[in-house]
């Protein structure tokens, strides 16, 4: 029988069940934060992730400036991108984490494929990087961010922005072929269909 690999002197397997049981109760906190059973006050980890879709329908879509506030006090300079609906198909978030005597782990991600998309309402993304084809019905360019009347409204919370601040705002956007690098993403509710979650070795990220 094939002994299981090990690296640095830590079974792999015996690392994943113990992560494991920490990333689930991550995301059941995310759930709760999303049903508001708690409240909705974070700082930034400190690490980015990468985010790909194939393709994003929004309504009420909202984008303007800010900057989110790390733990430890950095402040993180964002494009904040506001929907107050959004389908999402073929969703994938990766991180990777570097691991002491493992290496780097990859933690992804995916939900919103087979034909049913993840839904998300009221939903925020911290992003400082993206690169899309994009469409904006009825857009307006260069209005306040306190004056927005289409989108969800500023987030508020641990990201700073300026209510006099650049701003642009749709009735709808449409993106195909999203690939994206963010701080940040947070919904009023977020159901994500045919959920895989899933700890890799090495860098595996989405693009």
């Amino acid at each position: 029988m094939e002994s299981e690999p090990t690296r640095g002197g830590t079974r792999w397997k015996r690392f994943a069940v113990v992560m494991v049981p920490s990333v689930a109760a991550t995301a059941a906190i995310g759930v709760a934060l999303a049903q508001g059973a708690l409240a909705a006050s974070f700082s930034v980890s400190g690490q980015n992730f990468k985010v790909t879709t194939d393709r994003l329908d929004g309504t009420g879509f909202l984008q303007y400036g800010a900057y989110d506030v790390q733990h430890g006090g950095k402040n993180i300079p964002v494009a904040v991108s506001a929907f107050k609906n959004a389908k999402i198909t073929n969703m994938c978030q990766s991180v990777v984490m570097p691991v002491p005597l493992v290496g780097d782990v990859t933690m992804r991600l995916q939900a919103g494929g087979n034909g049913t998309p993840v839904e998300a309402k009221n939903l925020y993304i911290d992003l400082d990087q993206l690169n899309a084809d994009a469409q904006f019905n009825n857009i307006n360019i260069g209005v306040a961010a306190g004056d927005q009347t289409k989108g969800p409204g500023m987030k508020g919370g641990n990201e700073h922005a300026d209510p006099g601040g650049f701003a642009q705002e749709a009735d709808s956007a449409t993106l195909t072929g999203v690939k994206q690098t963010a701080w940040a993403t947070s919904a009023g509710t977020f159901k994500l269909s045919g959920l895989s979650l899933r700890l890799l070795t090495g860098k595996q990220e989405c693009y």
